[in-house]
C-alpha cells in the first residue's frame, strides 16, 4: 500500500494498492477537505482504494472558486472521475458530501456511463424530502459563524479566530448555499445499493429522514445509526471504518 497524489487536482491522498478490487471515492462536509480521508486507506481492506475527493475552494485548492450550483460541478466532477472508474468502484458521501455523490451517480447514468456499485449516504436527509429549518448560508457573519458552532465539526479555536474565519466563511457560505439552493429533480431510483448512515444525537438529521433513502434504491438498502451528533463520521471514527469494512467485504462477496 502506498499512498501518493495523482496528477489530478481533484483527488489528494489517495491509497494505491497493486491489485485493487474496488475504488472508493470520499465526497466530504461543507467546509470540508480530501484530508479528513487520508489515513482511511490504512484501516480499510487492501483490496480498496480510496480516492478522496478534493473540492475547489479548500486545503491545495484554496485559490480556485468552490462551486455553489451542481450544474457545473456535476460534469466537472464526471470529466475529473472518468478516468478512474475503469473498475468496481463506490461512493461515500458526508453532509454535503452524501448529496454530491448522489447527484453524481445519477449524472453518470444520463451519461451512460459506469455507475457506482454502492452508495455509502451519511448524515444527510433523503434528498426527495423538504428541507428543515432557515437557510443558513444568507445569514450576517456573526450569525452564521454562530450556526455553524452548533453543528460542532468546524474546531472552536478556528471560530474564535477572526482572521481565519474571514477567509473560511466565503468556503462555507458557497458549500451552503450548493446545498440549500438543491432542487430535487424526479428520477427513476438508482441500481446501486445503499447504506444510509447517522449519528444517534444529530440533531439536524432524524432516523426517519435516513430511512427515506430506501426510495432512491431499486436494490438492497440499510440504515445503520451511530454514537454522536452530526459529525459523529469524526468522533466514531473506528467504529464507522469497521462497519465500512464489513460492508465492502459483503459488497465484493455479491460480486463473485
Amino acid at each position: 500500500m502506498s499512498s501518493q497524489t495523482i496528477t489530478n487536482s481533484w483527488f489528494k491522498y489517495c491509497t494505491i494498492r497493486s491489485r485493487p478490487r474496488l475504488r472508493l471515492f470520499c465526497f466530504p462536509h461543507a467546509g470540508g477537505g480530501a484530508s479528513q480521508f487520508r489515513l482511511w486507506g490504512e484501516e480499510l481492506p487492501d483490496y480498496v482504494e480510496v480516492y478522496p475527493v478534493q473540492l475547489p475552494g479548500r486545503e491545495e485548492r484554496f485559490g480556485e472558486r468552490p462551486f455553489t450550483e451542481f450544474s457545473p460541478l456535476l460534469p466537472s466532477l464526471k470529466a475529473a472521475i472518468f478516468p478512474y472508474i475503469d473498475r468496481p468502484f463506490a461512493f461515500l458521501g458526508h453532509s454535503m458530501g452524501a448529496l454530491i455523490c448522489f447527484e453524481l451517480a445519477r449524472y453518470l447514468r444520463r451519461c451512460n456511463l459506469p455507475m457506482p456499485l454502492h452508495l455509502f449516504v451519511s448524515a444527510h436527509r433523503a434528498p426527495q424530502l423538504p428541507r428543515r429549518g432557515a437557510c443558513l448560508h444568507t445569514l450576517p457573519s456573526a450569525q452564521f459563524i454562530q450556526a455553524i458552532d452548533k453543528l460542532a465539526g468546524t474546531p472552536l479555536e478556528l471560530l474564535k479566530n477572526s482572521e481565519a474565519m474571514e477567509t473560511f466563511l466565503p468556503l462555507l457560505r458557497a458549500d451552503f448555499t450548493l446545498c440549500e439552493t438543491y432542487t430535487y429533480t424526479q428520477e427513476d431510483p438508482l441500481p446501486a445499493s445503499l447504506s444510509a448512515c447517522g449519528g444517534m444525537m444529530d440533531d439536524s438529521v432524524s432516523s426517519q429522514e435516513l430511512d427515506a433513502w430506501r426510495a432512491q434504491t431499486t436494490s438492497a438498502f440499510n440504515q445503520h445509526m451511530f454514537p454522536g451528533a452530526h459529525f459523529y463520521l469524526q468522533s466514531k471514527r473506528t467504529l464507522f471504518l469497521q462497519f465500512l469494512s464489513s460492508r465492502l467485504d459483503r459488497l465484493l462477496q455479491e460480486m463473485k
